[in-house]
């Protein structure tokens, strides 16, 4: 590959990362609280289905072993939190996943939810790159939860 091709490659992979961070933010209302860490939110006239970034819920549903324990609790919380009210999406690098939902960091007013699910101990610290930008958050909260014994970390 000749050197200026990969200084274009380079440029265009440089302008797609830019781009990615500097989107605005999506706005809407939430429809539809799935579980711990995943909501439906109205945008405009559609309705997209979100996935917090950087954290994970114990299962309401899943596929083979039911309801996990403590998929209640996380479920109850995020409503709390989110169910009925205006959020800000912040979008990472990566903006979908493989199931086709929007990735997202939800913010209802100044708090952000996928910090404070964390912080509560409803919700552990799941990275999955490119979408990093509040790992260390994250995984700072989740000591303290931990340690605290806040949330599900009671039961552990």
């Amino acid at each position: 590959m000749g050197r200026s091709l990969r200084v274009v490659l380079c440029l265009i992979l440089l302008t797609g990362v830019a781009a990615a961070w500097a989107a605005p933010p999506l706005e809407g209302v939430v429809v539809k609280v799935v579980d711990g860490d995943t909501i439906h939110v109205r945008i405009g006239d559609r309705i997209e289905r979100v996935r917090y970034i950087g954290v994970n819920t114990p299962e309401l549903h899943h596929p083979t072993r039911g309801a996990e324990p403590g998929g209640r609790e996380a479920f109850h919380v995020n409503g709390d939190l989110v169910a009925g009210k205006r959020v800000r999406l912040e979008l990472d690098v990566q903006t979908r996943d493989r199931y086709g939902r929007l990735l997202a960091y939800v913010w209802v007013g100044d708090l952000m939810v996928n910090a404070e699910l964390v912080r509560s101990g409803y919700a552990q610290v799941m990275t999955v790159p490119p979408n990093v930008r509040y790992q260390a958050l994250f995984l700072r909260l989740q000591r303290e939860a931990r340690e605290a014994a806040r949330g599900l970390w009671r039961q552990a």
